[in-house]
């Protein structure tokens, strides 16, 4: 009888889980394989972020690594793409894309992040 009130106790806890298991890392060859869907971005992407966005030693977050992103899309993608437009640690202002819209930069912080926009 104990044993059946305390698994009715514990039923409530048993929810209290996200039900998601946590991103994966991942690897740099991994984040290395991506790209965004969009030609245009695509190119801006190779041309300045993939240099570092897939290299863990260049301390930027890898491309496409939910476990790394997830933390810092809870700030919100204003506070990401004013550190991008500003440039944060080794980051050089505007990721060195000369080229690079806001729009753009949004759309390519989403990509990097794991959130691009299907098409």
């Amino acid at each position: 009888m104990r044993k059946i009130a305390l698994a009715i106790l514990a039923m409530p806890l048993a929810a209290c889980g996200s039900g998601e298991p946590p991103p994966k890392p991942l690897s740099e060859a991994e984040s290395a394989m991506l790209s965004p869907s969009d030609p245009k971005l695509a190119e801006l992407y190779a041309g300045s972020c993939k240099a570092c966005h897939t290299v863990k030693d260049s301390l930027a977050p890898l491309t496409g690594d939910r476990s790394v992103w997830d933390t810092r899309w809870t700030q919100g993608e204003d506070v990401l793409l004013a550190a991008a437009i500003q440039g944060k640690k080794g980051m050089p202002a505007g990721g060195q894309c000369f080229s690079c819209t806001p729009d753009d930069m949004k759309a390519l912080i989403r990509f990097m992040a794991g959130r691009e926009e299907k098409q």
